[in-house]
């Protein structure tokens, strides 16, 4: 992926020794990597003269806000790249998750799905269910206790929970140390062997409290599903003020994988 100058100078100190394919990176205003479009002409035909470099180089750019299908600024940019590159040889690529499921224009030879293979959306308040994907990410654990609470005994750390009835609670063996973030407030769903009950109180390192007076048959050793086949994780990463992305990237590696 050549992005600047100084790599096109590099190529260029190799003389061809090492055929390679590459591709040239068009900044359309992510201002992240990649040439400006003043750049771009200029940097195409540097690449093009290197010996080694397969013809033609692939092209490409990054949409900085394709889940905003509310933004003009994915329709600049689409503009931007369609005019900067006109007459250039070579594959196009454009489209991240969002722009394959909501941009047409930005589909071209190839594109760079991310999050969606986890079956997950990055649009605000839509899960991937909305576009037939389905989750292929669980993150489960298990009850260790059940403690009996009286109104208006908290719970927690800070106290920022007090029950308001005779409550169970549910301690479940994940926190923010394993992935589950700190931030996520009070009423979050977690689902006990497939049954929805509300997050009560600061999640803590290694644990976090849920209100199971509802669920009466709960007992230690019952499945807890933070977030997968049942329960989006776009849902989640509401009640925890994040994007789906810092969820399923956070989890520590301290947490059992498995595939399945």
């Amino acid at each position: 992926m050549v992005h600047s100058f100084e790599q096109l100078a590099l190529l260029e100190g190799d003389a061809g020794r090492t055929p390679l394919r590459a591709w040239l990176k068009l900044d359309t205003g992510m201002n992240r990597l990649g040439f400006r479009p003043e750049e771009f002409r200029a940097a195409h035909a540097r690449l093009r003269a290197i010996p080694g470099i397969v013809e033609p180089p692939q092209l490409v750019t990054h949409l900085a806000n394709a889940d905003d299908r509310s933004d003009p600024m994915t329709a600049a940019q689409l503009r931007r790249f369609a005019d900067t590159t006109a007459g250039c040889p070579g594959e196009r690529s454009i489209a991240n998750s969002a722009g394959i499921l909501a941009w047409p224009d930005a589909r071209s030879e190839w594109a760079r799905p991310g999050l969606m293979l986890y079956g997950v959306v990055p649009f605000r308040g839509e899960s991937g269910a909305d576009f037939g994907l389905s989750p292929v990410m669980s993150f489960e654990t298990e009850v260790i206790a059940v403690k009996t609470v009286l109104p208006g005994e908290s719970v927690g750390y800070c106290a920022t929970w007090r029950a308001g009835r005779p409550s169970r609670i549910a301690i479940a063996a994940v926190g923010y140390g394993d992935g589950y973030p700190r931030s996520t407030a009070t009423g979050a769903p977690v689902l006990i062997d497939g049954r929805r009950a509300p997050l009560v109180g600061r999640v803590s390192m290694d644990m976090l409290t849920v209100d199971v007076t509802d669920l009466p048959t709960v007992r230690p050793g019952d499945r807890v599903t933070l977030w997968g086949d049942g329960l989006p994780v776009e849902e989640v990463a509401r009640y925890a003020g994040a994007i789906p992305y810092e969820l399923t990237c956070g989890v520590s590696q301290r947490v059992l994988h498995e595939v399945r």
